[in-house]
């Protein structure tokens, strides 16, 4: 039997096609929920269970991690105070016997003592627990959710990234990395850089989706202040909009760009490619006829 592992972040990207991939290869999965009904939205399956579980709540960290041996863990993107809420789960996770945690982690951390992936890195170092960091470059998923309505509606790319270029790279890679980090030997106490085999700028993006889908998708690159006022008026949050801000400002100054093989060598073939994933995902930008 199979050890039993601890899955938070499971309605983020990254975190759903873990459970995926980790339930179809018949592995005991435990899955976070802050809320148990959203589990009935999940399909049922034999090694599939799930558990109240919510890192601003410590009373939910003993039973969640009750029987588990490896832990893959993400910081919810709205918590920025780390040490508040996420080291007390870590100390949690090891009093309870936890042999090992998994984090999705940030494409360069290890030289960002600012961004909280770079606390939460040093701190499961401090610990002495054995670790794996998936220091994850920007998710291709992002234009299929983030970004999905400006392509389906406007048939536009927005946001002020420059002409600076990105090393894309799919979930379900990262998910595979994981997968494998969580269940085979030889990867403890590893941080792994995970980026796609090619660094594309929007333009070149664009290029891609157009001849993927049969139709011109452009990329509009905005100014960061007409960026910023298009999300607000959408009702997104401030620190949400200031995040995603930062993470475009990097790649518009050629910082996202950085290229590895970490991602190739560990799952030993390719990485999925930019025109893969569009044509993977070409449905969710299709708008519906009435």
């Amino acid at each position: 039997m199979s050890d039993l592992i601890f899955i938070t972040g499971a309605t983020g990207n990254v975190g759903a096609e873990i459970v995926r991939q980790l339930s179809d290869r018949e592995h005991r999965v435990r899955v976070a929920q802050r809320n148990l009904q959203r589990s009935r939205n999940w399909s049922p399956s034999s090694n599939v269970e799930y558990t109240e579980f919510d890192f601003t709540q410590p009373q939910t960290f003993a039973q969640a991690f009750q029987g588990v041996k490896r832990v893959f863990l993400m910081r919810p993107p709205a918590l920025s105070q780390v040490k508040t809420y996420m080291y007390p789960a870590i100390d949690s996770a090891i009093a309870s016997g936890v042999e090992q945690i998994v984090f999705l982690s940030l494409l360069g951390a290890e030289s960002n003592p600012i961004v909280p992936h770079a606390k939460v890195e040093k701190y499961i170092q401090s610990v002495g627990i054995p670790y794996t960091f998936l220091r994850a470059s920007f998710f291709m998923q992002n234009l299929s959710t983030t970004h999905r309505q400006d392509i389906q509606e406007r048939k536009e790319i927005v946001l002020p990234a420059g002409k600076g270029k990105t090393s894309f790279i799919d979930v379900r890679d990262i998910a595979a990395v994981g997968v494998k980090a969580l269940t085979e030997s030889g990867h403890s106490d590893h941080a792994y850089s995970l980026t796609g085999s090619e660094a594309l700028d929007y333009y070149q993006v664009a290029e891609v989706f157009t001849e993927v889908l049969g139709k011109p998708i452009t990329y509009t690159n905005p100014s960061i202040i007409k960026f910023a006022l298009s999300l607000y008026k959408r009702g997104l949050d401030i620190q949400f909009i200031a995040v995603m801000i930062g993470i475009y400002t990097t790649a518009k100054l050629g910082f996202a760009g950085k290229l590895t093989t970490d991602t190739q060598d560990i799952l030993q073939r390719a990485p999925i490619s930019m025109r893969q994933f569009v044509e993977d995902y070409r449905d969710c930008w299709v708008k519906p006829t009435s």
